[in-house]
Formats: structure tokens, C-alpha cells, sequence
């Protein structure tokens, strides 16, 4: 026992030299994409979703979502799904656990 501990102080240091070197490009990543993708909506950027969300409302009540194509309409399906499973992994979070609520 005592010579596995010995063995796991002499590597540890070179273990976590190789973990930096390994996740320094992939956070370096992260940041470029996480400083533009994560920021809130700025004033400019909010009439413009309201408009968008008045168009996707008077798509549906007029029927021309009807003209979409297969791959607009697959795209939209997608991202309707992704808002999906952000309120799920949200419940999830909020409940600390995946089965239901504690009564």
C-alpha cells in the first residue's frame, strides 16, 4: 500500500501537467464560442424577437408553415426540441434527481 502511494505522489504531478496540456486548446475553444453564444440579448436584439416570434404566430394561424421544406421543417423540429430538453435537464437540476418531486 504504502509503495502505490509513493508511486501515485511521484506521477501525480506529471499527470496533472498532461491534463493541462491536453485541455488548454479545448477550453481556449470553449471561450471564443462561450463570449459570443452566451451572452445575453442586447435592447437592439429584443424587437427583432418579438417580431420573429409574431411571424412564427402568424405562420401558424394562416397554414404557411404548410409550405416549408423537409429540411426547414427537420430544423425546426430540432430546435424545438433542444428548448425542450433545456426545460427538462432545467426540471431535472431544479429537482436533484430525475425521479419526480418529494412530496
Amino acid at each position: 500500500m504504502a509503495q502505490f502511494i509513493c508511486n501515485l505522489v511521484e506521477k501525480t504531478p506529471a499527470l496533472v501537467n498532461a491534463a493541462v496540456t491536453y485541455s488548454k486548446p479545448q477550453l481556449a475553444t470553449f471561450w471564443y464560442y462561450a463570449k459570443v453564444e452566451l451572452i445575453p440579448p442586447t435592447p437592439a436584439e429584443i424587437p427583432r424577437a418579438i417580431q420573429s416570434l409574431k411571424e412564427i404566430v402568424n405562420s401558424a394561424q394562416t397554414g404557411s408553415f404548410k409550405q416549408l421544406t423537409v429540411k426547414e421543417a427537420v430544423l425546426n423540429g430540432l430546435v424545438a426540441t433542444e428548448v425542450l430538453m433545456w426545460f427538462y435537464v432545467g426540471e431535472i437540476i431544479s429537482k436533484r434527481g430525475i425521479i419526480g418531486y418529494d412530496v
